[in-house]
């Protein structure tokens, strides 16, 4: 596909808003893939090229948390690499299979989720040592592998799964969940990313181009999540959660 300057500031302005919705909760990849579409790309190339913007976004958001020492990497070396194999099978099976009853289970994660955030706030505020501490399960891993399987198939809300999975089964405080999804995220998006490459499902200019915008949409949000916290994020959550209810209701 050709760019014109009106598809560049198309790509570049939703980039930043997909950028900002990513870094803090997820569901920005609804936004990706109707840009992409909307501009003549099919759907499984736009499924494919959106991930290069994700891989730009999280490495951007990930710097600002490294930076101030809000990575637990001794938790992420025992969920990357189920999370890594889980993408690569889900990007390589994402031609066969339809994504129908995955849409299903995304949308009933989604609403309990957003249940639990309303009945239960503390929990994602406040972090629950006892969960966290604890010694990592071969549930966990199979857990982390089939979120992995999700995320490269489709990817769409897989922040939304993974931000639940982190606070309610591992304990996690919203902001220090929020943080491990995005490393989560970037670790495995490449792997995935190459997959699509391989099978011809990437477009490198739409995708460069949109990743200007996701750039700095991640760095304000990241720059948000970091100085008001666990409660500020939940607040974004909730009205993202909202916003996705209605998606899946066709009342947008």
């Amino acid at each position: 596909m050709e760019l014109t300057w009106i598809s560049i500031i198309i790509l570049i302005c939703s980039g930043f808003i997909v950028g900002f919705i990513n870094t803090l909760a997820g569901g920005g990849t609804v936004v990706s893939l109707s840009v992409f579409m909307f501009l003549g790309l099919p759907p499984m190339v736009a499924n494919g090229t959106n991930r290069i913007a994700i891989v730009f976004q999280n490495t951007t958001a990930v710097t600002y948390f490294q930076k101030n020492k809000l990575i637990d990497w001794q938790k992420i070396k025992h969920f990357a690499i189920p999370i890594i194999l889980g993408s690569i099978t889900g990007a390589a099976i994402a031609g066969y299979i339809s994504n129908r009853w995955f849409q299903y289970i995304f949308a009933g994660m989604v609403i309990l989720f957003g249940i639990s955030m309303i009945c239960n706030p503390d929990r994602y505020i406040h972090e629950r040592p006892g969960l966290v501490d604890r010694k990592v399960s071969s549930l966990q891993h199979i857990v982390f592998f089939l979120l992995g399987i999700y995320g490269g198939f489709v990817h769409v809300g897989i922040g939304y799964l993974l931000l639940a999975v982190l606070v309610l089964i591992n304990g996690y405080d919203l902001l220090k969940a929020n943080v491990l999804k995005n490393v989560f995220v970037l670790c495995s998006v490449p792997f995935s990313l190459l997959i699509y490459a391989l099978q011809g499902n990437v477009c490198w200019s739409f995708g460069l181009v949109h990743a200007i915008g996701n750039i700095i949409g991640a760095g304000i949000a990241a720059r948000l999540a970091i100085k008001k916290g666990a409660p500020f994020i939940r607040y974004i959550v909730l009205a993202l959660i909202g916003i996705v209810i209605l998606q899946l209701l066709g009342v947008i």
